[in-house]
């Protein structure tokens, strides 16, 4: 079991954000991409029993972790990994289908995708149900600009690892957004110099 000490400080509060939207009353199906160590995702499970989750993730190390979060905590609302490449298209995710997800999930990892961000969305707003729900949380730039300093050595840091790399622009995917039928609902500040962004699906007749 890997073990993410920044994945621990934050997943009470994502999960703040996140319970907002779920209804306990009805059971719904939430995809998580890039799920990393798994810390995240069975939190999210043992707190919200009435989603069923699927985590992905393409490193087979991280997969390997995810079962084990997943057998150590008995969580009974977690399926086996998928092995997805979110630069792939989007019908090639694992076998998932159209209009099946309730919830998609995407955290600390938009500022690490070097190729495929314009089909990541597509694939967003093909698996989400109408009125579903995508929080992607993790630094971002706002109208270009990038605060405060840590998070400007972050995208330095980044670019250097791979020019591809480095904080996204709350505008840069609001368009994307837009052009995949979703809308950027809220944007909330988190601790740590962190973000919040709620996409959801658009209704048919919003399309």
């Amino acid at each position: 079991m890997l073990v993410s000490p920044m994945a621990e400080r934050n997943k009470d509060t994502i999960l703040e954000v996140l319970a907002d939207y779920v209804d306990e009353t009805s059971s719904a199906f939430g995809l998580e991409l890039g799920s990393g160590t798994g810390q995240h995702v069975v939190h999210f499970a043992h707190a919200l029993p009435s989603v069923t989750w699927q985590p992905s993730e393409i490193n087979p190390t991280s997969q390997q972790s995810i079962c084990a979060y997943i057998r150590a905590t008995k969580v009974t609302n977690v399926r086996e990994p998928l092995a997805i490449d979110v630069s792939q298209p989007w019908n090639q995710w694992g076998g998932l289908t159209q209009g099946c997800c309730d919830f998609i999930v995407i955290i600390n990892m938009l500022h690490m995708t070097d190729r495929g961000m314009e089909g990541m969305f597509k694939g967003i707003g093909q698996l989400l149900k109408p009125g579903g729900i995508c929080l992607a949380y993790g630094p971002f730039a706002v109208n270009g600009i990038i605060l405060p300093e840590c998070n400007v050595h972050l995208d330095e840091m980044l670019q250097v690892r791979n020019p591809e790399w480095g904080l996204r622009d709350v505008e840069e995917l609001r368009q994307l957004a837009n052009t995949n039928a979703l809308r950027l609902e809220r944007m909330l500040e988190m601790p740590e110099y962190t973000k919040c962004l709620i996409f959801r699906r658009k209704q048919f007749s919003e399309c």
